[in-house]
């Protein structure tokens, strides 16, 4: 796969109307860092199927992308998301997955109708182990990956996912500094930050007046020195004083 765009999409009314805390994009912006990666966007979406379908489409429009879902895989009447990604991804209805059945089977023994619902799937989805309580989370083309709204059950999946696909770590060369000045002064050198930089201006504002934390990165290393010199240079002709780091 070429560069991968990551997304997470946690679906949830509890999350919106504050009766949960969300505990997924701190966890996924950090393990994706771990692995020299970044999230592109993140969503927090209600239980709504129409809009589900739609963010699906979105990110599956954009380039190279890789999505991280968690909630609406169980068998409740507001978990909507294994039925919303069959649609989205157009297999347009949901199949009994055997594998998923048989593993419902054998943690129940005798499970109830409503158990086996967790394992009606678009028909190419392939399973993700859960390691609590055996219900699986499911896959789609290696890049849509969906699971429980359970941080102890989603977030170790998380870890096999990166593990198993994406475990080519990504080096990440970064140099940041802190000018006492507006961003403003820096908007020229901004502009000239060439593609494959990634850049951040992050102005505050103190009792002594305004400070910038400029912060560039790629994994070019000479590219990020380069590119982190035009703020260097820029800064020492217009007589501003700046320190490295934050």
């Amino acid at each position: 796969m070429e560069k991968p765009n990551f997304f997470a999409l946690i679906i949830g009314t509890e999350i919106l109307n504050q009766r949960r805390e969300d505990k997924h994009f701190k966890f996924l912006a950090s393990t994706l860092a771990r692995y020299g990666q970044k999230l592109s966007g993140s969503f927090v979406i209600e239980d709504d199927p129409a809009l589900i379908i739609q963010t699906l489409r979105f990110i599956a429009s954009q380039p190279n992308p890789v999505l991280f879902s968690f909630g609406g895989i169980g068998s409740t009447p507001d978990d909507h998301t294994r039925h919303c990604a069959a649609v989205a991804f157009r297999d347009a209805k949901l199949y009994q997955h055997p594998e998923a059945t048989k593993i419902i089977h054998h943690r129940f023994k005798n499970p109830p109708p409503y158990a086996l619902e967790i394992a009606q799937l678009p028909r190419r989805a392939k399973l993700l182990a859960n390691p609590v309580n055996q219900m699986p989370g499911f896959y789609l083309d290696d890049r849509y990956f969906f699971m429980p709204g359970f941080p102890e059950m989603s977030h170790p999946m998380v870890e096999d996912i990166l593990k198993r696909f994406f475990a080519t770590r990504r080096v990440q060369h970064r140099y940041t500094l802190t000018a006492l000045c507006k961003e403003s002064e820096l908007i020229d050198v901004m502009k000239q930050m060439p593609k494959g930089v990634e850049f951040s201006s992050l102005p505050k504002l103190y009792n002594d007046g305004w400070k910038v934390i400029i912060s560039v990165a790629s994994e070019d290393q000479k590219l990020a020195e380069e590119s982190f010199g035009l703020f260097e240079e820029a800064l020492t002709k217009k007589g501003i004083y700046f320190s490295l780091g934050e």
